[in-house]
């Protein structure tokens, strides 16, 4: 996997503090997310964005990057929004796929962005939904 940290390309972005609805998944499952399916379990946060994609976010994972929005308890289904994050952006040339550590294997085509979020911690965004829940620093 190409590492951001070190792509003279990759942009520095934060993702907007937009509210988003997550459940929490009752059962183990896959997820068909926009970039390919993505594998979680019982107890994972699973988000549903600003085009109604859905994507799940693992429990650890979910309760470092997350907080609870107006009205919802932490850990309850609910509103949440991302705290501020710094993570790394490059948009794709070509067609890419990353293997998730929980299983799945995301897709992204010519356009999409690759995100880096951390070490071997990645995301494929679509532009649009990219240009609309992302600004660059």
């Amino acid at each position: 996997m190409n590492n951001l940290v070190t792509d003279p390309r990759a942009a520095r972005v934060i993702k907007r503090p937009l509210t988003i609805k997550v459940t929490f998944a009752k059962a183990d499952g896959t997820c068909q997310t926009l970039e390919g399916p993505v594998n979680y379990l019982t107890g994972d946060a699973m988000l549903t964005g600003i085009a109604n994609e859905n994507w799940p976010v693992v429990r650890a994972m979910f309760d470092k990057r997350y907080e609870a929005a107006e009205g919802t308890t932490f850990g309850c289904d609910g509103n949440y929004v991302k705290k501020p994050l710094e993570a790394l952006a490059l948009r794709l040339e070509m067609p890419l796929d990353v293997t998730l550590p929980a299983g799945g294997v995301l897709h992204g085509e010519t356009g999409d962005w690759l995100l880096q979020y951390g070490p071997a911690d990645y995301g494929i965004v679509r532009d649009d939904i990219f240009r609309s829940t992302y600004d660059f620093l």
